[in-house]
Order: structure tokens, then sequence, then C-alpha cells
């Protein structure tokens, strides 16, 4: 699966598309990437998780671990399509948020994935952060972090960036333009914005105040 396939995939369920958006800096842009909406998509998803297991078969991979809520769906179908490709059992956990900005790993899962050569999946990254912290936490429970990938790296992130893991892969990578809101060409031309994602209907509240 090459990057014009994936991209075809995403707007295919309604996880790519095009507009006036306002993103979470309050800048805005004309494409925005809804990745919640592929998970209801189980062909789909599996598709793209396949896609990831293909890249990484050969790695040794025992564990694969995301960063909740949707990376753990993620894993699970990239764990199946593991165990399929290798005729091994590989385990699909996932880290929880902490509460203080970071990730812990719970219910037992740190002692599955302890002495593992693991995989961490992620969705979208704009700036690693995610990433890195359950790189870090999978690290901290005894983990052999063999790779990271994300669906989609939207910030030009690095492996250097996420915790320096041996390999740093994604299946699509887009460079969304973004304009400060003053200086915005879509609300120039008057361009509706859009208020069903993104943060475009706290930006008209904020207008209107």
């Amino acid at each position: 699966m090459n990057e014009d396939q994936v991209l075809e995939l995403l707007q295919r369920v309604g996880a790519f598309r095009s507009g006036h958006f306002v993103y979470t800096s309050g800048k805005h842009g004309d494409s925005y990437v809804l990745k919640d909406a592929m998970y209801a998509y189980p062909r789909e998803t599996s598709a793209v998780c396949r896609e990831t297991a293909e890249r990484f078969k050969d790695a040794g991979v025992g564990a694969v671990i995301g960063p909740a809520v949707g990376a753990a769906l993620l894993s699970q179908w990239t764990a199946y399509h593991l165990s399929e490709m290798t005729g091994r059992e590989v385990l699909s956990v996932y880290a929880d948020k902490d509460g203080m900005g970071g990730f812990v790993i719970k219910r037992g899962y740190d002692k599955l994935i302890a002495g593992k050569k693991t995989l961490v999946v992620e969705d979208l990254t704009t700036t690693g952060g995610s990433l890195r912290k359950v790189v870090e936490a999978a690290r901290a429970a005894g983990a052999e972090v063999v790779g990271a990938i994300a669906l989609v790296n939207r910030g030009a992130v690095t492996k250097e960036m996420i915790g320096n893991p041996p390999v740093f892969d994604q299946l699509l990578n887009v460079d969304l333009e973004s304009w400060d809101a003053a200086d915005c060409e879509l609300c120039r031309s008057g361009i509706p914005v859009n208020t069903d994602v993104g943060h475009g209907r706290a930006f008209l509240a904020s207008k209107d105040a």
C-alpha cells in the first residue's frame, strides 16, 4: 500500500477532509485529518494495519502498543496481522494517559511486554509527543522497542523526536499548510468555517463574544 492508496482510503471513509478548518493551535487551514472517522470501518482499519504489519514482519515483534484511545485499535489489528504473518503469538496492549501529561501502562500489560520486542503504533502525530511518551513508558516496563510507526505524520516528526527507536515509519506524510486567523485567505474569501470537526465552533463563538 503506497501513500496515494492510503490517502484514497482516508478520503473514502471521511478521515481526510477539505474545507476551512481551525486547528488546535488556533491556526486555520484547508485540510483536516479526522483520524477517528476511520475506526468506524473495520475493513479499512484492518487494511492499514496489515500494511503496518508487513513492514515489521521480520523484526521479531512480540507485542504491539499504542496510546489510548484510537491507537489501541491499531495495536489490536496490527498484532493480529503480525500473528497471522509470522505464525507466532503477538500481543496487543495499550497505554493510558496518566492525568499528568504522560502515559502509563496498566492492567498488567507492563508485565506482558517486559522483555519482548515491541512495536509502538500511533494514528496521527504532529509533534511526536504522544509517541515519545509511549516509547519511554514501554522501555520503562522492560520492553525492547524495535520500532514505531504512525498512520499519518502531519508534522515532519523524526525518530529523534520520539525517543530515537531503531526505526520510525509512517504510511502517509502530509504537510498541512496553515495560517494565523488574521492572515487566513479562507476567511477573507468568505468560505465558512467547519464547525463539525476541529475548533471552528469555538473560533466563531470567540468572534461573537
